[in-house]
């Protein structure tokens, strides 16, 4: 399939993970792609994926609105237009009972997994209204109901209502907007782990019960595939999903989040 020939597409998040993944399978559907990380492992996908004609990487901190412009402006000027946004930046820093939270860490989640999908969403829309079409995916969480993530919960919850609101507010101008909600998922370790202290006995402890809830609410018993993951994702991006807009489908092996 071709679904992606002649497209624009914007990722984030896209050097590990689920993000690399969608730019992968985005690049072998033919779709030019700007792939942006925080972390300068993202630049080794350009020559991969096709080299400078058909991939841009950008390295950016999208926690910040002015970075999410410079970024949304740069694929602009690269390749004149914003067809599709894969909003994949997030993932729980810490894991453990909200009591144990402290203030900076409450905020530090909320903006790791929901500033950066609200700030990239304002800052490609205008592009996107100006070309009268545009197809945004939001990466959310089954978290959104779950043990020991709270604050990433919340975060994510968010975007579900982000999500949402601005297909209302944009389906009737040509911007379809969706969200895929991952359940836990199988994927290579992180070469830039989130959270970089030690765990301690009791940290091990918090997240082992994360696992334990995951495999109990997933009616498959099982961890997701990263193509899993992926699948959901392009076809909302894609014209085959033409009449879907303002939904958020749960990936989590019947968990509904």
């Amino acid at each position: 399939m071709k679904r992606f020939k002649k497209k624009i597409a914007v990722i984030t998040g896209a050097a590990q993970g689920i993000g690399r993944r969608v730019a992968e399978r985005m690049a072998e559907e033919g779709a030019k792609l700007v792939l942006v990380d925080r972390s300068e492992l993202v630049h080794e996908l350009a020559s991969a994926l096709g080299g400078d004609k058909k991939v841009l990487t950008v390295t950016a901190d999208l926690e910040k609105f002015a970075e999410c412009e410079r970024v949304m402006a740069a694929a602009v000027e690269k390749f004149g237009r914003i067809d599709i946004l894969v909003n994949n930046v997030g993932g729980t820093i810490w894991t453990k009972p909200f009591e144990h939270y402290q203030e900076d860490e409450i905020e530090a989640e909320v903006r790791r997994s929901l500033f950066p999908t609200l700030w990239c969403c304002r800052a490609a829309l205008p592009h996107m209204l100006e070309a009268g079409k545009g197809a945004i995916v939001n990466v959310s969480s089954i978290a959104t109901r779950g043990v020991n993530r709270v604050p990433y919960g919340a975060a994510k919850g968010g975007v579900n209502a982000l999500t949402a609101c601005l297909a209302f507010e944009n389906g009737e101008r040509g911007i379809r907007v969706n969200a895929v909600a991952p359940g836990a998922t199988e994927a290579p370790p992180r070469r830039i782990p989130r959270n970089t202290a030690q765990p301690t006995k009791q940290e091990k402890t918090w997240y082992e019960q994360i696992y334990s809830q995951s495999i109990h609410t997933s009616l498959m018993k099982r961890y997701g595939t990263l193509d899993e993951q992926t699948d959901p994702i392009l076809f909302l991006a894609s014209e085959d999903s033409a009449y879907i807009t303002g939904t958020v489908i749960p990936v989590g092996g019947g968990d509904q989040g």
